[in-house]
């Protein structure tokens, strides 16, 4: 079956390439010839306009748009005039378009606007038309919905390479570790990325989020932010929803060739760096085997009680053959640390046939990168018993070293094809992502009356992989009165942590012991289905005398999780060490029956594993949407949204008391109400208000019983299956009902837009949340954490944005701008029983708790400013960007385990990039990173205590550098 399923790959992969390859050679028969491609909007709405004509008024030839706004005209080379009319609109006549031999000139952004008694044929020089974000600037005045977003447009001028780069332009966007996008500064439980239209997984399936850099700028039409919920939108978001649309028909032919590097001087080139050696196949991003798990996965081999009475019998012999299989290194070494690198590579084109238009893209990309952090910090520590004393106590410190490689193999391939009155389009990609680390750790304990000081050590791998299909279409009838779009989106992902180890040594006699902790060899499996499917039908209606339109829609998607974990545990007997971690599994020191007391393996999962279980999630959605016009000035679109959420588990708990097969976890139906105005206060002003409901779902992994270590940190997730009780049992701290989070949006928002993309905007927003989950101290295990639903919580905020070109202060300043949006916020919770009940019982004197304290994942505010500098005569664009996130609640304290909070991080980048040739078709780029070498900082925050060290890591600054050809 395996075979056959591969043949048919084969072949449709080959049948695909025949098509394309065939469509390319065909193009050439137009080589003698120029082509003119440009696409037509309205002025007002920003939507493209079907049926216009456009002629070439020389040769009296030309064509007509097509339902994307778009029209191609192949000519001789020369210069002309483009003559474009359409009924109720202003002729626009578009001079000195000069056409090149074998060359493509692309107008984008044409703009008609209605036509008026004294309104005259409007002529506009083709030199003068820019790619700007005039069209994408219309739709985001006139859409349903608080939005925002960045085109390819702009993409071509400023140079960003990936779409990270790129989305971080976007006012009220930020970027968490250069990949996953945050809007209005609330955390992936309340963002949500999409490509194409389609809830797909990303390389981790536990975020909502997409890793944004794996997507080239030139294989992207544009990024929708969409900040306010509408029915079309899927209803698990609150922050926003962030939709990346790749291209369908590239505007010309496009072969592209990108080269990236980054040196940061406290990271780069360190003869202090930390790896160890693994497979040959790391540099891709995947396993070759070297770290396969000795047992093949296996839940019937023998333990060490099997063996140790009859070591040479067959139980015993397979028990010392999987012992000695196992890779025997456990520390890792100095050595000299490389530099970033990047390379990517695309290709496009579109290709006008006489009854179809064929469009494709093709791209690679390939990321190595290294960090290394020094003197990085992970501590525990908690109240003191007596509430007298004020200052917090250590439970643990960990301080040391450790290096990561991380490496980054994607592919994203696409086939178009567009008809009279129909598109369809196919999109595959691949990611393939692997990172190994390696670290070395002074650690001191001082918890539960254990004093000791020791050395750790940690290595680790994981591989992600990632492989979706995209099948879709669009179809309009009777002109653009009906349209109807689908699209099906199969996915599979898969994660691997392949002998992920830990060792640590008690100094300064070398002991190892359980009191320390005894070495530890993990292998962690993860892999995951989905199936998104979705139907839209609108259609254009009119009521009150205006142009209206209807919507419905319905969508299904299908996921499936198998999660496993097989871990074991290294006793080492009478063995005695120096400290090197290598030596342990040294053939001297293992079990065998000469050596009854050597060091030998026991396999945590049997026979009880938490750790392995298997998710199901299914969620079916319909829509209708009324977009109107009650008045000119006023605009309303009412909707309703409903999904039915089921999600289903099979596992058991720690003690394996409870069994869960297929057991129904969520079984809930929503209804999502959504409620937008737009008032037109003026042409180019807008009063928006708007109300809806949506919901944040807990994720598989928050809806187990697993129990998932990070060694490095030494820090448990627990999964919210899992109760805990305190006083003997008598006292419930948590339940182990984890339900989903149910949120009402309010937001009221002024916005006026000027030219060349300037604006300005005040929004107020109101939010409450029945049940939010947050991550919360688990009360009984000293760096653990769990999702619980917490008390009923709300959110308040305004926000002050704004884009202008500083020439009103001198006209020499007219490529100049300033972009700033601020973000302030109050939140609140208000406390459960235990939450209040265990910070009363540990409050220090003095200290006054109150019922309510700040929600986890909220920050006080968000400042987002920066300045811009571009000029497209010469090429030059260039950007100083600040941001910074007020302290914001990351784990919520419970008894004497206290709040942690994340230290304002002031991170300022710098960005240059420069465009040469006639055609811009070389550009190179530079940037700096954490100019002001800020440290990234997580601490334990208490009353009238000094703050005490979470998590400290010092990023550094990096410089970067980027140069890509295009052919």
């Amino acid at each position: 079956m395996k075979n056959k399923s591969t043949k048919l790959f084969t072949k449709g992969t080959l049948i695909l390439l025949i098509v394309v390859i065939s469509q390319i050679i065909a193009g050439f028969a137009f080589a003698q010839k120029g082509t003119i491609r440009g696409a037509i909007f309205e002025e007002s709405t920003g939507e493209p306009l079907f049926g216009v004509s456009v002629l070439v008024k020389e040769t009296a030839t030309g064509a007509v748009t097509d339902f994307d706004g778009k029209f191609e005209i192949q000519v001789d080379p020369g210069t002309y005039t483009l003559q474009i009319s359409y009924i109720s609109y202003a002729t626009v006549e578009l001079t000195e378009v000069e056409v090149t031999s074998g060359e493509v000139k692309v107008i984008n952004d044409i703009l008609m606007a209605d036509e008026a008694s004294d309104l005259e044929t409007v002529t506009v020089s083709a030199s003068a038309i820019r790619t700007t974000e005039s069209a994408l600037m219309s739709v985001k005045r006139n859409a349903a919905n608080l939005m925002d977003g960045i085109s390819a447009s702009t993409f071509r001028q400023i140079g960003d390479g990936d779409a990270a780069a790129a989305v971080k332009r976007v006012t009220g966007v930020s970027i968490e570790g250069g990949k996953y996008i945050y809007v209005r500064g609330l955390g992936d439980r309340y963002t949500k990325t999409v490509l194409n239209g389609v809830d797909i997984p990303g390389l981790d399936p536990d975020r909502n989020s997409i890793q944004m850099d794996i997507f080239p700028t030139n294989v992207i039409d544009n990024i929708i932010v969409s900040k306010s919920f509408t029915a079309d939108l899927p209803a698990d978001f609150t922050g926003g929803v962030v939709d990346i649309e790749t291209k369908d028909f590239p505007e010309e032919k496009t072969m592209r060739l990108s080269l990236s590097g980054g040196l940061n001087p406290s990271m780069h080139f360190n003869s202090n760096y930390l790896k160890y050696d693994g497979g040959k196949t790391d540099w891709l991003g995947f396993d070759d085997g070297t770290r396969a798990i000795p047992t093949d996965g296996r839940t019937d081999i023998p333990q060490y009680g099997d063996a140790v009475g009859n070591p040479n019998g067959p139980r015993g012999l397979e028990y010392q053959e999987i012992l000695r299989s196992f890779n025997k290194n456990l520390g890792g070494y100095r050595t000299n640390s490389l530099m970033d690198m990047g390379l990517s590579f695309s290709l496009g084109n579109q290709i006008a046939r006489t009854k179809a238009t064929w469009g494709y893209n093709f791209a690679l990309t390939y990321k190595n990168e290294t960090e290394f952090y020094q003197d990085a910090e992970f501590n525990l520590y908690a109240k003191p018993r007596e509430s007298s004393d004020i200052e917090l106590e250590a439970l643990e410190k960990q301080k040391g070293d450790y290096g990561v490689n991380n490496v980054l193999l994607g592919g994203l391939a696409g086939i178009a094809l567009k008809t009279d009155n129909s598109k369809y389009k196919l999109n595959i990609m691949h990611l393939q992502n692997g990172e190994s680390k390696a670290g070395e750790f002074d650690f001191v304990n001082t918890n539960l009356g254990a004093n000791f000081e020791a050395k750790q050590y940690n290595l680790e791998y994981s591989q992600r992989a990632l492989t979706s299909v995209l099948l879709g279409g669009t179809h309009y009838f009777n002109a653009r009165d009906w349209e109807v779009n689908w699209k099906l989106a199969p996915t599979r992902s898969t994660i691997d942590d392949p002998d992920v180890r830990f060792t640590r040594f008690r100094v300064p006699n070398n002991t190892v012991s359980t009191e320390v902790g005894l070495p530890a060899r993990i292998w962690r499996s993860l892999e995951e289905y989905s199936v998104a499917g979705k139907v839209d039908v609108a259609k254009q209606l009119s009521l009150f005398q205006r142009e209206s339109k209807l919507k419905v829609g319905t969508n299904y998607v299908f996921k499936y999780r198998d999660f496993n974990i097989q871990s074991f545990q290294f006793a080492t007997g009478d063995s005695e060490f120096t400290g090197d971690p290598n030596e342990i599994m040294l053939e001297e020191n293992l079990f065998s029956a000469d050596n009854r007391n050597g060091v030998r393996y026991n396999a945590d999962f049997i026979p009880i594993n938490p750790n392995e279980y298997q998710s199901i999630a299914t969620n079916v959605g319909g829509y209708a949407s009324l977009e109107a016009k009650p008045s000119d000035k006023l605009k309303a679109i009412v909707g309703l949204r409903v999904e039915k959420f089921n999600q289903y588990y099979t596992g058991t708990n720690q003690t394996g008391t409870i069994n869960f097969d297929l057991v129904t976890m969520l079984d809930d139906i929503d209804f999502f109400p959504t409620v937008n105005f737009i008032y037109n206060l003026k042409e180019n002003q807008n009063l928006r208000v708007s109300a809806s409901r949506t919901i944040a779902r807990p994720s598989f992994k928050e809806l187990s019983y697993a129990e998932i270590l990070d060694p490095i940190t030494g820090r448990t997730f627990i999964g919210g299956l899992y109760p805990e009780t305190t006083n003997g049992g008598s006292e419930v701290l948590w339940d182990g009902n984890l339900v989903s989070t149910r949120i009402n949006n309010f937001d009221v928002r002024w916005e006026a837009f000027q030219d060349r993309g300037q604006m300005f905007s005040v929004s107020a927003f109101y939010k409450t949340f029945d049940k939010p989950i947050e991550m919360v101290q688990f009360l009984s295990d000293p760096g653990a954490f769990q999702p619980r639903n917490v008390g009923n919580g709300s959110v308040a905020g305004l926000e002050f944005e704004f884009r202008k070109s500083l020439k009103f202060i001198a006209p020499s300043l007219e490529n100049f701008n300033w972009n700033t949006n601020v973000t302030i916020t109050q939140s609140q919770i208000k406390m459960s029983e235990s939450e209040y009940r265990s910070r009363t019982l540990t409050a220090r004197e003095g200290q006054e708790i109150k019922d309510t304290r700040d929600m986890a994942g909220q920050a006080p505010y968000i400042i987002n400013t920066g300045f811009g500098y571009q000029d497209y005569n010469t090429g030059w664009e260039a950007g100083l960007f600040y941001n910074v996130q007020g302290p914001t609640l990351n784990y919520v304290g419970f008894g004497n385990r206290t709040d942690t909070y994340t230290v304002p991080f002031h991170s300022l980048n710098l960005n240059v990039n420069k465009s040469f040739g006639a055609d811009e078709r070389i550009q190179a780029g530079f940037g700096v990173q954490n100019i002001l070498n800020d440290k990234k900082e997580l601490v334990f925050s208490s009353y009238q205590a000094q703050d005490q060290i979470f998590t400290r890591l010092a990023p550094g600054t990096k410089m970067t550098f980027r140069v890509a050809f295009s052919f």
